[in-house]
């Protein structure tokens, strides 16, 4: 549940000195929702543009001072109700309604976008026979299937990984995200390839950053900040 918003003016605080600052993962940030202070990777950085409009600032890149909504989707249109980026930005703040959609789908497209770079470097393997042989040689990191993928096919790459986790348990092996948040379609176009339904993430950092982003996503999608193995959406 979200803490109540503070009914004072916002302190300097709440504004971050820009980008450069932005980027630092490793610093807290100050929710100007919650007023709690929590990782940088676990709020999303909004600032305005030329417009007075607000923003979203995904990546930490956009210039100007910035400030900091827990990351979710609650949080964000608890912001905008409460008005929150008026009093932290100190002027007026243009909030588009769809505020929380436009989060949604930049967040869509920073995980897509990593999984192309990995599809490019040679990190995804795609087709149900080719992600059999993978799962059982122990290689991704990752298993995707597609939203609309078939129940059994589904079931079948499962039940494979559950036995590859269970023979090397022994050796602590590490875990294999389980991914069905994407359409089909997005995965054909974020790999350039056709009727992409389950597809394997190899070992890599692209394939970690696009797990990472995922995660994000669904973390924004149901409040939720979990390090489970298994992602699924409807959206």
């Amino acid at each position: 549940m979200l803490a109540s918003a503070h009914n004072g003016a916002n302190s300097e605080a709440d504004l971050d000195r820009g980008p450069s600052a932005a980027r630092d993962r490793a610093k807290e940030r100050l929710c100007a929702l919650t007023r709690e202070a929590r990782p940088a990777d676990t709020l999303i950085r909004f600032v305005l543009d030329p417009d007075n409009a607000v923003a979203p600032d995904i990546k930490g890149k956009l210039p100007g001072r910035g400030l900091w909504i827990t990351a979710t989707r609650t949080a964000v249109d608890e912001a905008i109700k409460r008005k929150v980026f008026a009093r932290g930005f100190k002027r007026e703040a243009s909030v588009a309604a769809d505020l929380g959609e436009t989060v949604d789908a930049l967040l869509v497209r920073a995980a897509l976008d990593a999984l192309a770079i990995a599809g490019k470097a040679g990190q995804v393997v795609s087709g149900f026979a080719k992600v059999e042989a993978a799962l059982g040689r122990g290689e991704p990191v990752a298993l995707v299937h597609a939203r609309e993928a078939a129940e059994d096919g589904r079931r079948k790459l499962d039940a494979v990984l559950r036995r590859e986790q269970e023979k090397k348990a022994h050796k602590s092996p590490g875990d294999v995200t389980v991914i069905a948040i994407f359409s089909g379609n997005q995965l054909d176009l974020a790999l350039g390839r056709l009727n992409v339904i389950h597809a394997a993430l190899l070992a890599g950092p692209v394939s970690d950053t696009f797990v990472a982003r995922t995660k994000r996503l669904e973390r924004f999608r149901t409040g939720i900040s979990n390090d489970t193995t298994s992602l699924a959406g409807a959206n």
